[in-house]
């Protein structure tokens, strides 16, 4: 029988992509306001379309396609693996309610005027349910071909990969913080700032950005060396591919965030800063996902060996 939940979770994991793409889009085109009710959008569901109402609504569209789509997925996960696997039905139920307080603070976002708390959480939880289901999705669905991994360099791989993870989480959340205290042109210049190394860090925007830039060339150290890592310890060939493209990805992103302050934080480069931002987590967290299934894979074996010689 054919079971649908990991096209189920791969779905989920390109809309959450698309959603946090929209989102960068209604923030670089001033348009975070342009519906100043919530859930309506000026008293109705269907406002005209036009303008940041555009981008805004649709924004808000999608999000709830997604909330829609998740909802689903669980019910899916519910019928095929409750029995099997519960722990997945459990991580939905989890899903479902860290999706539900992120929009709560979405509609926080709009009434209180794009408080920076809340605005830079309201994007920190939805990189959080992006790993949460890039996670679902790997275990079920992407993680053929690690089963061959060696326990001590699928070890590594966790380690390496969850490190490298947490990092790039950290600079996105970061990231954010720049956006929503508008510190984005506070070093109007690249790669230095203000014309210097290191700056003057006396004023906060400028500490804020300047922090920014130091994380993004920690995490690429780090992603440079899981990638070279890979390479060097034997790893199966799916997962140096992956380790790879994590690589190149964050050096887009680091390009993307120079060009973002070089074009004066035009709309193109800005948006796709924060789609590679998280499509470089979502790699890593899956690098990650795969030594945890090498992991559990051979964790199995023995019992599978003994059931079958009983």
């Amino acid at each position: 029988m054919t079971t649908l939940h990991p096209r189920a979770f791969t779905v989920t994991v390109v809309w959450t992509l698309l959603l946090l793409f929209l989102g960068s889009v209604v923030h670089a085109t001033h348009s975070s306001l342009a519906c100043p009710d919530w859930p309506t959008c000026f008293g109705t569901m269907v406002p005209e379309m036009t303008g940041g109402v555009f981008w805004e609504h649709l924004h808000r569209l999608v999000a709830g396609g997604l909330i829609l789509m998740w909802g689903l997925t669980t019910w899916i996960v519910w019928k095929e693996l409750r029995t099997e696997r519960p722990w997945i039905f459990k991580a939905c139920l989890a899903g479902m309610g860290l999706l539900l307080v992120q929009s709560a603070f979405g509609g926080i976002t709009v009434l209180f005027k794009l408080p920076t708390a809340v605005s830079t959480t309201h994007l920190a939880l939805a990189f959080l349910f992006l790993c949460l289901a890039t996670v679902l999705a790997s275990w079920t669905g992407w993680s053929r071909g690690a089963d061959n991994l060696d326990p001590e360099v699928a070890a590594g791989v966790r380690r390496l990969g969850l490190a490298a993870a947490v990092l790039v989480f950290a600079q996105s959340v970061l990231g954010a913080l720049v956006r929503h205290t508008q510190a984005g042109m506070a070093c109007p210049d690249a790669p230095l700032c203000l014309g210097r190394v290191v700056p003057p860090l006396d004023n906060p925007l400028v500490a804020i950005h300047f922090a920014h830039r130091l994380l993004a060339l920690i995490a690429a150290a780090f992603v440079i060396w899981l990638a070279a890592w890979t390479m060097r310890a034997g790893v199966p060939r799916v997962v140096r591919a992956w380790a790879s493209w994590a690589a190149v990805l964050i050096l887009i992103q680091i390009a993307l965030g120079f060009i973002s302050v070089l074009t004066g934080l035009a709309v193109v480069p800005v948006s796709l800063h924060t789609l590679v931002a998280a499509s470089t987590l979502a790699v890593l967290v899956h690098v990650t996902t795969l030594g945890w299934a090498a992991r559990a894979a051979a964790a199995a074996q023995p019992s599978r060996a003994g059931a079958a010689s009983r």
